[in-house]
């Protein structure tokens, strides 16, 4: 076997039945898919068409016959038990039969009454019309369009009309068999009606439901837009926040020291610039993973997020700016995930830097990371300024940096607390839950 054969991909399997075979794909149906279609649309458009064209087909199907036959048929068929009328009382009792139906969808009950009734009289006058077939039309239209509460009314109504009807049907005919030809005939337009009402309430509760998917999708995409904003203004502020501070804290010492000691004014000139070009690959970094790209020809250079194992970096750079750190750990930090890694580098960062802002670059910072069981501890303790002065800001002001600090712990259920020191200083105490979440998979 060669290597373009191993290679090949296996062509999907064929379907049972070919795509033209299928019912809905036929000619015929899809005409009538779209006679269907451009029906739905005049109706919405024109109603009153489809309700005048439902009392021609009556008209020219029951009523005409019966207004240019002679009655011999129905007398053969019904015995003397029907009542000739002369054509204009037909008329008139074949009107009060169909022109009804002209509101059976916006007045269903009021329909149904008005030709119950007039069924009502035409049996009193021994009268048999082939438009009675309006009753059970409007029998339809209540179940469709109507209350269902009436429907057991209505229902009872047209079952003793009929069973009136069998009264006069001649002796040959069996009672039993015109009960029941006619009582299907109800129960043919009960179920016909009923059918078409909760397709179409299946079809409205789609209908909706997408509406609400759609609705629900556009919130989603907004709430995890607005997430990656709130992320991405986290991630600059930490960014930013940092690596400007200790630009700001280098020049200012290296101002102070240029005339002294130019030595040390250069070596601050090129911590700025170490720092700066630092600060402008992370924000490449974060603003290359954040752009959409249409055409990539080259992959941007990626470098991993920072982890634990970078605050010895991290406490580098704040002691070149001036203050002393001491860095502690204890525990197994190495087997701590990317995430939580991220977490307690960046809440160091952000403490780092407001004692390097607030106690200024003669502070002594002492920095612990310890892990315990299912806690992570990180304790950051500065003796403050060496002037003794209080920290500037309300007590009630905590800003960008210990809100986002707050927000980062709370993804792993933990808590951040900050305030003057017993002796001195300023202490922020952090405290995150490495408890795995339960696995809800197998929950029934």
């Amino acid at each position: 076997m060669s290597i373009d054969d191993t290679a090949r991909p296996e062509a999907p399997p064929e379907p049972p039945f070919p795509e033209a075979d299928l019912p809905w794909n036929h000619p015929l149906a899809r005409g009538l898919t779209r006679l269907g279609r451009w029906l739905k649309q005049g109706d919405r458009n024109r109603p009153w068409i489809l309700d005048a064209a439902v009392i021609a087909v009556v008209v020219l199907m029951f009523c005409v016959p019966d207004l240019v036959h002679d009655d011999d048929g129905r007398r053969h068929a019904f015995g003397a038990n029907v009542t000739h009328l002369p054509w204009p009382e037909t008329l008139a009792l074949q009107a009060g039969l169909v022109l009804p139906l002209l509101w059976r969808r916006k007045r269903p009950s009021l329909a149904f009454a008005v030709i119950a009734a007039v069924f009502f009289v035409q049996l009193g006058l021994g009268v048999w019309l082939r438009a009675d077939v309006a009753l059970l039309i409007a029998l339809y239209s209540l179940v469709l369009h109507g209350e269902l509460r009436r429907l057991p009314v209505a229902c009872a109504v047209t079952a003793a009309a009929l069973g009136l009807l069998t009264l006069r049907l001649p002796p040959e005919v069996s009672v039993l068999d015109a009960l029941f030809f006619l009582f299907s005939t109800i129960t043919a337009a009960v179920a016909l009606g009923l059918a078409v009402r909760i397709r179409r309430a299946q079809l409205a509760v789609l209908r909706d439901r997408a509406t609400r998917l759609e609705i629900e999708r556009d919130q989603r995409s907004k709430l995890a837009a607005a997430a990656e904003r709130t992320r991405v203004a986290r991630e600059m502020h930490d960014i930013v926040g940092h690596n400007l501070s200790v630009i700001i804290t280098l020049a200012d010492g290296g101002a102070y020291a240029i005339d002294r000691a130019p030595d040390r004014g250069k070596q601050a000139l090129v911590l700025i610039g170490d720092t700066g070009r630092q600060a402008l690959g992370e924000l490449r970094r974060m603003l290359g993973v954040l752009r959409e790209q249409t055409q990539t020809p080259a992959a941007p250079e990626l470098s991993p997020q920072p982890g634990i194992a970078d605050i010895d970096a991290l406490c580098t750079r704040i002691r070149a700016a001036g203050p002393q750190v001491r860095y502690r750990t204890g525990g197994e930090l190495d087997t701590l995930d990317r995430g939580v890694q991220l977490t307690v580098y960046r809440i160091v960062q952000e403490a780092l830097t407001n004692a390097l802002k607030h106690a200024g670059h003669e502070t002594r910072v002492d920095l612990a990371v310890n892990v315990e069981d299912t806690r992570l501890h990180i304790d950051v303790h500065d003796t403050g300024r060496a002037d003794a002065t209080v920290r500037p800001g309300p007590p009630h002001d905590e800003g960008h940096g210990l809100a986002g600090m707050r927000e980062r712990a709370a993804l792993y259920n933990g808590t951040v607390t900050a305030g003057p020191a017993p002796g001195g200083g300023w202490t922020v105490r952090t405290t995150l839950d490495l408890t795995p979440p339960a696995d809800l998979g197998g929950v029934a």
